[in-house]
């Protein structure tokens, strides 16, 4: 394995789950429904952990969690960015749409969470005993709430943006009613929904 990109992959992680942080402070600003206000309430303080479990995974490593790695930068802006759309979505008078758009920045950047944390795992597999064994723990704590950010998110942007065009939408999503942590039970859930419809 290629150590030094090891050590990106970790640094971009813990810099992509501190602009999280700031992104789902902003995110549960233009929650309008209670239900996913407290969704993203859950999400900020998951995220907030996993900010600490990857510098504990920094420790573990010997690796410096304030290092200024080559790709720190390119993930900073972008969860600045990020943070800065949902603001002007706020700044623009329609609270339904600012939270259609907070929506839909949770879903870009839990892809990006969610790859990191399937790459992190992968890495786990092959490093030596001690790392391997930190690193693996890290992702065996993260791994099932970063599958229901991922997927929860993409519901409620779909039955928000649903309800936004007058069509029928399931609220809360079946996503969160029938608690699903996979892939397959994501897609089970959005075939419930358009049956329903």
């Amino acid at each position: 394995m290629n150590d030094a990109q090891v050590k990106e992959l970790i640094l971009q992680s813990l810099e992509h789950e501190m602009g999280g942080v700031r992104i789902y402070e902003t995110a549960v600003q233009c929650a309008q429904n209670p239900d996913l206000s407290e969704e993203f309430e859950k999400y900020l303080g998951q995220t907030r952990t996993h900010v600490e479990i990857l510098r504990d995974v920094c420790a573990a490593m010997g690796i410096d969690p304030d290092e200024e790695a080559p790709g720190r930068e390119v993930v900073r802006t972008v969860g600045t960015a990020l943070v800065e759309a949902m603001q002007k979505a706020q700044g623009a008078g329609d609270p339904d749409a600012a939270e259609i758009v907070a929506c839909e920045v949770v879903v870009l950047a839990e892809t990006k969470d969610h790859m990191d944390w399937e790459l992190l795992g992968k890495c786990a597999e092959k490093l030596g005993a001690k790392q391997g064994k930190a690193l693996k723990a890290a992702c065996d704590k993260v791994e099932d709430e970063e599958d229901e950010h991922l997927y929860h998110s993409k519901g409620w942007a779909r039955e928000l943006w649903l309800q936004s065009l007058g069509l029928k939408a399931v609220l809360p999503p079946p996503e969160e009613r029938q608690h699903v942590k996979t892939a397959i039970g994501a897609a089970r859930a959005e075939q419930a929904s358009q049956k329903g419809r």
